[in-house]
């Protein structure tokens, strides 16, 4: 059974937060009430997935995030961030973190966060066994509008990271958290044109199963019907290279770099602070409908590899 440990100095807040999780999967939940009493459950039990608060006493999130990441790097780690929070957050990001959560957000963001993290995290063994002898791999996927294909794509890059021994558990997760954050804004924002406020509205409809979610609405419209979301990938043994490109009329690439060099709050910008933070290179095509990620394996590692 997948086991998540769930940490925060606040009893109300820990209860919240398992109750929330709990009541969308069968998840078993574990509490510690602080940094080192979850790393001490963690040498009895390892956890699947670890969910922190970043401002506690005694031993804060960053500090958990770090000694997670250097005794336990095949652990995720999701961040729970309160407001004022934003450059901290960053900084834990860049020390492991898989993802953060604003705590005025858990309800309609922290139970898919933690299901999405889980599934990247999945590897397959055997696989891995086979693909530790590739050297290069290029391929293209041409994606209709369908929530349903991003995760299976995102496996396969993950699995594909892996076999090639891709730099570490922590970093690949992060590679494939941005490819998924950059084909999920090709699909809502860039091909579908949904912006956040009707994502906002709609939270709990988005992709609904009961009636025709606001996805399904928009796709069946002929303007959007046809549009594809394209997705190349290169990885070699030095570097691996994602370029997702969407059929929608792009948006205000200056205006976001002017935004960015700004340090915007983390929630406008949310997707791409991931991504900007985990990558090693982030640039977008003139129109704004194409972002390319670019993440270089260390120096010394590739050269263990060669």
């Amino acid at each position: 059974m997948t086991t998540i440990l769930v940490v925060d100095d606040s009893p109300v807040d820990r209860k919240l937060v398992g109750t929330l999780l709990e009541r969308r999967f069968p998840w078993k939940i574990e509490y510690a009430a602080t940094g080192t009493e979850a790393l001490a459950k963690m040498k009895l039990v390892l956890p699947d997935l670890v969910v922190t608060d970043l401002t506690m006493p005694e031993m804060d999130g960053l500090e958990l995030v770090r000694a997670v990441r250097q005794h336990y790097p095949e652990v995720p780690v999701i961040l729970m961030t309160a407001y004022g929070t934003d450059t901290l957050a960053l900084e834990a990001l860049e020390l492991g973190a898989a993802s953060y959560v604003p705590k005025s957000q858990l309800a309609a963001r922290l139970p898919e966060t933690a299901d999405s993290i889980l599934r990247i995290a999945e590897q397959n063994q055997e696989r891995e066994r086979l693909l530790q002898r590739l050297e290069r791999i290029e391929f293209d996927f041409v994606l209709e509008n369908e929530p349903e294909l991003i995760q299976p794509l995102v496996s396969l890059v993950q699995q594909t990271l892996a076999g090639m021994q891709f730099t570490d558990f922590a970093g690949r997760l992060q590679m494939g958290v941005s490819l998924k954050e950059a084909v999920l804004n090709a699909l809502f924002h860039g091909n579908l044109q949904i912006t956040r406020d009707e994502i906002a509205a709609v939270s709990d409809r988005l992709l609904g199963d009961d009636e025709a979610s606001l996805v399904d609405q928009r796709r069946a419209q002929p303007e959007f019907r046809d549009r594809k979301i394209y997705v190349h990938v290169e990885i070699d043994r030095r570097q691996a290279k994602f370029v997702v490109r969407d059929d929608g009329p792009g948006f205000d690439v200056a205006r976001y770099a002017a935004a960015a060099g700004a340090a915007p709050e983390l929630e406008e910008y949310r997707g791409f602070s991931l991504i900007r933070t985990f990558m090693d290179e982030v640039r977008f095509n003139a129109q704004g409908n194409e972002i390319t990620l670019m993440k270089r394996r260390e120096k010394e590692e590739a050269a263990r590899t060669a």
